[in-house]
């Protein structure tokens, strides 16, 4: 596959370690105890043993309560993966290369796809990522009460929360690397594209959220039934029009900042801080709701996500105080070792967020009546 090896990601993956000409085929399997350090194998070992046990949470969902909105989002998040990340991975085969240059190379790890280009925990992190934000969510109850776009902003300011405290990381620990010439990553938030800390991070949750609650959340919190076909054509819809959204979101940023970066960068700066500010209100004012009595309680628990939220902050938390010694003794952005450092206090303010709203679903009163999904949400997929 050495005709896929373009320069850009030639220089990449040389800076990471590994040669492009080199890594492996279609899939790829390197020892854990091989790696460029501990880190890697401690990160894909958390992403995929969670995306794991979330496709079987929601498997147990549907069969036990007739809930499929979990298994939805899990393979709707799955396939939005395979329509955004190909592209950027191989642009000349999609014959991009002359409007898309290489923009990131991820590092080796213990199992990857395509030539060194797709490691296993990232198809698993868009499933993980998106069930622990939406399910949040769902347990406040903002989706009942504020309706599908207030309820998915919300998602998408949660997984931003999540989401960041990786981002922020990964330069640092060699779990990537960015192309720092090419034009689509520019402005950057210290070792993190804006457009990753907006899009990847807040938009493209918000957006599959939305898919998932106006195709199928609503329904099933209604008591509505779904066929085994009409779930499929429902996942593979909300797939492509998830991805449709990414792209139509962030647009006031990539029309205003066109020729621009540093305005580009002040307009993705806007929009998150909209939605930021708009999802933290709504969930305040919700979650204070519930605590008083003037709301009524969720319908919906997911202990898949309050336990595995909290095992993922913790574990993270571990890797960030690992992480410290080098990045307090960096020199102008880089360590010793010549790997940008991302932004400790935003990283902070994530971690806060995120505890925040994991908290947040222990302290609220549940209905009585439906602990865990409306009794008239019976499937009609065969178990």
């Amino acid at each position: 596959m050495a005709d896929h090896c373009s320069p850009t990601f030639a220089d990449l993956a040389g800076q990471l370690g590994f040669s492009c000409e080199e890594a492996g085929g279609l899939v790829e399997f390197r020892s854990p105890f091989a790696l460029e350090n501990w880190t890697l194998p401690v990160l894909e070992l958390t992403i995929v043993l969670g995306a794991l046990l979330a496709l079987w949470y929601a498997i147990v969902r549907l069969r036990r309560h007739g809930d499929p909105t979990n298994l939805v989002l899990w393979f709707g998040a799955t396939a939005y993966l395979f329509v955004i990340e190909p592209p950027l991975y191989f642009p000349a085969a999609f014959g991009i290369e002359d409007h898309v240059d290489t923009m990131f190379a991820h590092n080796v790890f213990t199992v990857d796809f395509l030539w060194g280009r797709l490691p296993l925990y990232i198809i698993a992190i868009y499933p993980l990522m998106a069930t622990m934000a939406f399910g949040i969510i769902r347990m406040l109850g903002i989706f009942r009460r504020y309706g599908v776009l207030i309820g998915a902003a919300c998602v998408g300011y949660v997984h931003h929360a999540f989401y960041e405290i990786f981002d922020h990381l990964g330069p640092q620990l060699r779990w990537w690397e960015w192309s720092l010439d090419n034009p689509l990553n520019q402005p950057m938030f210290d070792s993190v594209p804006m457009g990753s800390v907006v899009v990847f991070a807040a938009l493209w949750p918000m957006s599959l959220a939305f898919c998932v609650q106006y195709f199928v959340g609503r329904h099933v919190d209604d008591g509505k039934r779904f066929t085994g076909i009409e779930l499929t054509w429902r996942t593979i819809v909300i797939g492509l029009l998830a991805s449709v959204g990414t792209f139509l979101l962030p647009l006031p940023a990539t029309v205003i900042g066109m020729n621009n970066t540093t305005i580009r960068g002040i307009v993705y700066a806007l929009e998150l801080a909209v939605l930021a500010i708009g999802a933290a209100l709504v969930m305040i004012r919700q979650w204070t709701a519930l605590r008083r009595g003037t709301a009524t309680p969720p319908q919906y628990t997911d202990p898949f996500v309050q336990r595995f939220a909290t095992l993922y902050l913790i574990i993270f938390a571990a890797l960030w105080i690992a992480a410290l010694p080098d990045f307090f003794a960096a020199i102008n952005g880089e360590t010793t070792n010549g790997d940008p450092i991302g932004n400790l206090w935003y990283t902070a303010a994530c971690f806060v967020i995120a505890t925040a709203s994991v908290l947040a679903t222990f302290t609220v009163p549940r209905s009585q009546a439906t602990p865990e999904a409306p009794a008239s949400a019976v499937s009609t997929v065969p178990s």
